[in-house]
């Protein structure tokens, strides 16, 4: 069997609709994320009062936010292990075996 080159898997349909589908999910993870990260000192910024905002204690609003920051990381993160484990690597075990 004649070796393929990378050429020749980068135009395969199923390698185009795969590069599709992580592009499309990737962008729009990455456009969410960079938003809620910046909510935080746009935020502190030009609503100080809603930052001050006592919650529990001496834990304001403020604080919350930043800490849920590193939770919606996390999430995005599992997300895309599990996203990457059922479906991109399905595709890309259907496309590494039209290759063998």
């Amino acid at each position: 069997m004649k070796t393929k080159s990378w050429a020749d898997i980068a135009r395969h349909p199923k390698f185009v609709e795969l590069h599709r589908r992580k592009t499309v999910f990737l962008f729009g993870w990455w456009a969410f994320s960079t938003l809620f990260y910046f909510l935080l000192p746009i935020g502190a910024a030009y609503t100080p009062g809603l930052f001050k905002v006592k919650v529990i204690g001496n834990i304001n609003f403020g604080y919350l936010f930043a800490l849920s920051q590193f939770f919606v990381s996390w999430g995005i993160a599992i997300y895309y292990a599990r996203v990457a484990n059922q479906k991109f690597d399905r595709l890309t075990r259907e496309l590494v075996d039209e290759f063998k």
